[in-house]
């Protein structure tokens, strides 16, 4: 499907989304922005408008809107929802307004760093721009906010570009929870070598972990892989390792919400396990990330705030409890890797491999990464 975001004035932003019959994951059109509602994929197809601040942010913290990337655009459009009210205020109170926003939208959700990344990314556009009112300074905030989403198809493909030497003709690839087109407004980060493989005609396999508790792999990458054409099976979290013994596993691709300095990275839970397993395997091990996702001001993965998330997600599916009453519960919604099970970042830019830490800074000093 071929999928377009509209500015305010008109302006048309192709959303690239490669799934046939599904919406884009967001799009600005006529001054509002629609959200799929990826809670209820792969049952339902719903598009809802989020028209306020407290929109924006229940759909970030309910997960409707997920992935690094996708949130990064979510929220750069998101504060200029909040500020639609307020185009009639002085540019100084606007301006005050405006930051008290970008801190309550930054609450949504706390280990994603593209959140804050996009948010103060838009706070400096304000801050450079020579907007003479409110309503200019609006202006400037949606086309900011539309470069952002525009360079996050760019950097999607970037990684799909690099990344696509690494899927050889017969290949086994496994990867876990959704870093796909619906994680972003593009073609993914840990799909978009598959799909460009694909694209290729290249013949491979892909395994995909369910992903408990919230199975974003069997309701979310399964999904679009299979609704892209691509050869995938949708395996149990507990399988992935025999999947490996068995022969059947020759590469690892995983997504990842935030990158420290020295190569550590935090990624949905259970991530930990695959790489152990990989490494123990002989497995190359590789996480698909756009720079925005990196963050050199955090040394390492132990600095990196982990979010804990509701019981019942783990104690309920379905509306329907799997679990005793009264049972303790655990919900890290993700755990940190630590880079000596990595055999390299994919980004836009390259394959950056070990030692981390100094390559990171070569590579990305320029770039506009977070620091």
């Amino acid at each position: 499907m071929s999928a377009t975001t509209t500015t305010g004035d008109g302006e048309r932003v192709s959303a690239g989304v490669p799934l046939a019959g599904l919406p884009p994951t967001l799009e600005w059109r006529d001054d509002t922005l629609y959200l799929l509602d990826q809670t209820r994929l792969p049952h339902a197809c719903t598009v809802e408008a989020a028209t306020t601040a407290d929109a924006v942010w229940r759909a970030i913290h309910e997960l409707r809107v997920r992935g690094a990337p996708a949130i990064g655009v979510a929220a750069a459009y998101g504060l200029c929802v909040a500020m639609q009210p307020h185009r009639g205020l002085a540019r100084d109170a606007f301006v005050a307004r405006l930051d008290e926003q970008a801190a309550y939208l930054d609450t949504a959700r706390p280990t994603a760093v593209n959140l804050r990344w996009a948010l103060t990314r838009m706070l400096d556009a304000a801050k450079r721009s020579a907007a003479p009112d409110a309503a200019a300074l609006y202006a400037d905030l949606v086309a900011e906010a539309v470069r952002i989403h525009r360079e996050d198809e760019a950097l999607c493909e970037g990684i799909g570009e690099y990344g696509r030497s690494l899927i050889r003709a017969g290949a086994g690839v496994l990867t876990h929870c959704n870093a796909g087109a619906l994680a972003t407004t593009g073609i993914g980060t840990a799909t978009a070598p598959l799909y460009r493989a694909h694209r290729d005609g290249i013949a491979f396999h892909v395994y995909a972990d369910e992903t408990r508790p919230l199975l974003q792999g069997a309701r979310l990458t399964a999904y679009e892989l299979h609704q892209a054409g691509l050869d995938v099976t949708l395996i149990a979290d507990g399988m992935a390792a025999s999947m490996m013994a068995q022969g059947l596993v020759d590469l690892v691709i995983v997504g990842t919400d935030r990158v420290a300095a020295n190569g550590d990275f935090a990624n949905k839970i259970g991530t930990l396990g695959v790489a152990i397993a990989a490494r123990y395997f002989g497995i190359p091990f590789y996480v698909a990330c756009p720079s925005s996702t990196l963050d050199l001001g955090t040394a390492r993965g132990a600095d990196i705030v982990i979010e804990e998330r509701r019981g019942d997600e783990v104690t309920h599916h379905g509306g329907r409890a799997m679990a005793p009453d009264g049972v303790r519960v655990r919900n890290p919604a993700f755990d940190v890797t630590p880079h000596e099970l990595v055999t390299g970042f994919v980004t836009e830019l390259g394959i950056v491999r070990a030692p981390f830490d100094t390559n990171f800074a070569a590579r990305f000093a320029l770039t506009g990464a977070p620091a």
